[in-house]
């Protein structure tokens, strides 16, 4: 497939070398220096020059491309870019946006802008953080087989009643598969007799149940996050906050601009809105903000985001959530004591590569920074899997490949080496990045 990605920033590098195995990948940028760095560091086509620019575009081959991938950090800039496409030959647009009245219109119209599909980083953040934060300890969330399935990512510590167990030990939970411990960078595919020591993260995957449970062993707590503090009015806090009201919770929502706060609390009535400034420990304190289940911090500057969290995690916050937006400041939120860092950009990146998956591939989330992948797929009947035992199935794919859940006729099936996969099945797969391509090949 020849895909075109209009702009070189993090969202766009990050698709781009995602698809650059399998896929014929060109990517436009304006800025000259980003340019070079793609030409020399990944297996792509850098041109440089302005991807709304039908020539441009031309140049970039968008008469044969398949899909056209506008990611850049202007909306307006993006569906553009989408719209001159299409002039040019029947190319699939793909728009990365931050406004919610754009992807509000292009929803109530289809096809609207000359887009076919249109993705909100704010939205998508938003639902980030609802999942992370519904789920007691978790760094990572995601559903899959329609909500049958979940798969979750957690840090374990020293107190952990897992720390020091072997997988097999461990493995008492059930409809639950140990699918991967990371550590140290390095992902290791677990076996029974595998040790998981504390700073590992493991990755579970199986029944919301099962994981439910899991996340209430490992943290030693299974309470919701009744109280719900929300720190900066921007567009992703509003979203969040909206998304925890219709989910039931009543959050606090701290913004330090009056006429904002004012503009939040008509928009969401069943939340509380504060006018304050939440870099002030004095107002944190005033507002018992120490008693909140969880703080999430959204403010517009990562300087800011990270202070905030500080602050809360020392007036004893049970749980801190950042926004950071630039991925290079992921590791070191989590590093000096935020609890989860959630980058836009790479919620962004992971919504749009799905849409380049070929075959029966439905949904896919990626790890620790592209390390691994988790996969749903449905199990067609010329399938490697079909109508075999996973034990003898296993052996024909590559290492670094677990199969992490397995739903059928819309009922769960726990995995192990005698069960029989069988066509239309809904297999959920853990995949380490190096074996990608080859997994998804087979299955």
């Amino acid at each position: 497939m020849r895909v075109i990605v209009v702009g070189a920033g993090e969202v766009g590098r990050s698709i781009a070398e995602n698809l650059s195995e399998g896929h014929d990948v060109v990517v436009i940028e304006r800025n000259e220096a980003l340019v070079d760095d793609l030409t020399y560091e990944a297996d792509v086509l850098a041109i440089h020059g302005d991807g709304t620019d039908l020539d441009v575009l031309r140049e970039a081959g968008v008469e044969e491309a398949d899909m056209l991938i506008a990611s850049t950090d202007g909306d307006e800039t993006n569906i553009v870019a989408c719209g001159v496409a299409k002039t040019a030959g029947d190319v699939f647009t793909v728009a990365r946006v931050k406004r919610r009245d754009l992807l509000h219109t292009w929803q109530g119209a289809q096809h609207a802008f000359n887009v076919d599909f249109m993705v909100s980083s704010d939205l998508l953040t938003a639902e980030a953080i609802l999942r992370i934060s519904g789920l007691p300890g978790s760094i990572d969330v995601d559903t899959f087989a329609g909500g049958l399935v979940r798969m979750a990512e957690f840090e374990l510590g020293e107190d952990s009643p897992v720390t020091g167990q072997t997988v097999r030990e461990a493995d008492r939970w059930n409809s639950l598969t140990f699918a991967a411990v990371i550590r140290d960078d390095e992902v290791v595919i677990p076996r029974g007799d595998t040790v998981m020591d504390a700073g590992d993260r493991v990755v579970v995957i199986g029944s919301p149940e099962s994981i439910q449970e899991f996340a209430g062993a490992v943290t030693a707590s299974v309470d919701d996050a009744d109280d719900v503090v929300i720190v900066g009015g921007t567009e992703v806090g509003y979203q969040t906050a909206r998304l925890f009201t219709e989910h039931g919770f009543r959050p606090r929502l701290i913004d330090r601009d009056r006429e904002r706060a004012r503009e939040l609390a008509e928009a969401l009535p069943k939340a509380t809105v504060l006018h304050g400034d939440a870099t002030d420990l004095t107002l944190l304190k005033d507002e018992r903000v120490g008693d909140a289940d969880v703080v999430v911090t959204t403010l517009e500057s990562d300087e800011e985001n990270l202070l905030v969290a500080l602050l809360a995690e020392r007036i004893g916050v049970g749980r801190t959530v950042s926004v950071v937006q630039r991925v290079a400041y992921a590791d070191l939120f989590e590093t000096v004591g935020v609890d989860v860092a959630v980058n836009p950009r790479e919620e962004t990146a992971e919504e749009i590569v799905r849409f380049t998956r070929t075959g029966q591939t439905e949904k896919i989330a990626m790890l620790e920074h592209d390390l691994a992948e988790v996969l749903e797929i449905e199990i067609l009947p010329e399938s490697v899997l079909a109508d075999r035992r996973i034990a003898d199935a296993m052996a024909d794919l590559p290492d670094g490949v677990v199969i992490g859940s397995v739903t059928r006729a819309g009922e769960l099936i726990t995995p192990r080496g005698g069960t029989t996969l069988e066509p239309g099945d809904h297999v959920v797969l853990f995949v380490e990045a190096s074996s990608l391509d080859e997994v998804v090949d087979a299955v």
